[in-house]
């Protein structure tokens, strides 16, 4: 769907999948950091 959109120029698809893909990266480091500080007691924020 992305190379599709990128080569009909379709630029709201293009900006959709450019925002899913931040969040998404955003949320799993959040789960990671989470995840990190329940492992590793040791650690405070």
């Amino acid at each position: 769907m992305t190379m599709s959109a990128i080569l009909n120029r379709d630029y709201p698809v293009i900006m959709g999948v450019c925002l899913l893909s931040a969040v998404v990266v955003l949320l799993a480091n959040l789960v990671t950091d989470i995840l990190y500080v329940i492992v590793n007691p040791a650690i405070e924020y």
